[in-house]
């Protein structure tokens, strides 16, 4: 009987020839969505080996064992078996990686520590090395194989996979290439796997926007007064979410109604407006509050409030507000760009408000503006006005007509033209 100290080396077999299967000695498949399938040629040894796994169960007319599937289980099956060869369904490394990640998670752990250590030499923010980070680590699980053993053509099926089947963006896909791109070369030392591989094009997504009706309706659905204060900040000054939950007093210049945003996205400082507004809020919120860091703390004292604890304020606003729009902390953002642009701020000033590199990216804001687009008039709105106009010229008509009172007698004088069905 093999003893569990031995650190002998476990081998994961993975073959989709059933006749290779029983060559070896264990074989592991799904049997349903909550039990797995453990087969073996018969030997006292093995026997008692799985005996020693807590749930197990004899399935004496088909002549099979089963477990349940869970990671703990299976992990109990390979340090039950140390040594001993076993074969793993590819169907159910696919379906279910999450039971096996006891197998790769000395070599993961370490491969992806290299990665971190790599990409904070880069200057890459932890927001960055964390998202980068999880792509590796999808990619590796999604295989199940040594990394070296994945090639350009595994490469190319998993970012398809993420496109077609996950439905992902082309961004989310284009950010998990430029990390395997940097995996395989600095940490693996492939380049020519992903060298030649194309990226999506980039969508062209226009930015959600509220108008100021909207706006209103939101903060009034705001009663506590910190969150009233994030939501404003958010708003006024077009910060991103990371950058307000890091807000601390010494960032604000009240006298230049300035803030002072450190090290934001790309590593850059950069200043913007606080405006009138803002600074009574901020007053009041800090009459009512102690602040000794962080302007916001979270439920610890020493940490600053959380990103996923600002979208569930902003969440929560817009469902009791009634607001049917999607928002988010980036669509105040979005806004201060879009009404700044619509109240004629420059373009330059505009882009350096909100930190953008390139001014290609605040352009976007002028296919959302309605400063230009609000003067152009439907050809519809043009052909009722001007029959109404006609309407109006006749000496019979004694009374104005409002379009209300117009238009159905508009649509039922142009039935037989076929616009309107019966």
């Amino acid at each position: 009987m093999t003893s569990n100290k031995c650190s002998v080396k476990i081998l994961v077999y993975i073959t989709k020839n059933e006749s290779d299967v029983f060559l070896m000695l264990i074989r592991l498949k799904a049997e349903n969505e909550v039990r797995l399938r453990v087969e073996f040629d018969f030997a006292p040894e093995l026997v008692c080996k799985i005996r020693l796994i807590e749930d197990r169960f004899w399935h004496f007319e088909e002549k099979y064992w089963s477990v349940p599937a869970t990671e703990k289980v299976v992990n109990q099956i390979f340090t039950v078996f140390n040594g001993i060869e076993i074969w793993v369904d590819p169907d159910l490394l696919k379906t279910r990686p999450e039971l096996f990640r006891y197998l790769y998670a000395p070599n993961e752990k370490g491969l992806l520590k290299r990665y971190e250590e790599e990409l904070k030499l880069r200057g890459y923010s932890p927001e960055t090395i964390k998202a980068y980070q999880g792509h590796v680590r999808r990619f590796l699980r999604f295989f199940m194989k040594r990394p070296k053993e994945i090639g350009e053509n595994e490469v190319k099926q998993y970012l398809l996979e993420i496109l077609d089947k996950r439905k992902e963006s082309h961004a989310y896909t284009n950010q998990a290439l430029s990390a395997l791109k940097i995996f395989y070369s600095k940490i693996l030392k492939l380049n020519d796997v992903t060298i030649l591989i194309s990226r999506p094009k980039v969508e062209k997504k226009l930015p959600n926007v509220i108008n100021y009706q909207e706006l209103i309706i939101l903060l009034r659905s705001i009663k506590n007064l910190k969150h009233l204060c994030i939501v404003i900040l958010m708003y006024s000054a077009g910060l991103r979410i990371s950058e307000v939950v890091a807000l601390k007093l010494e960032d604000f210049d009240l006298e230049r109604g300035l803030i002072h945003v450190r090290q934001a996205k790309g590593r850059k400082d950069r200043y913007t407006i606080l405006s009138s507004v803002s600074m009574q809020i901020l007053q009041i919120y800090l009459s009512k509050y102690r602040i000794d860091n962080w302007l916001f703390p979270g439920s610890k004292d020493d940490q600053h409030i959380t990103k996923r604890s600002v979208q569930k304020i902003v969440e929560n606003a817009c469902a009791k507000s009634g607001i049917k729009k999607a928002i988010t902390p980036h669509t105040l953002r979005h806004s201060f760009a879009t009404h700044l642009l619509e109240n004629g701020t420059d373009l330059r000033f505009i882009q350096e408000l909100l930190g953008h590199q390139s001014s290609k990216t605040t352009e976007i804001y002028t296919h959302v503006t309605n400063r230009n687009i609000k003067k152009i008039q439907s050809p519809l709105d043009r052909l009722v006005q001007e029959y109404q106009q006609d309407k109006l010229s006749d000496k019979d008509s004694d009374q104005y007509p409002t379009y209300k009172d117009l238009l159905p007698k508009f649509i039922r004088e142009t039935r037989y033209l076929g616009y309107i069905s019966e």
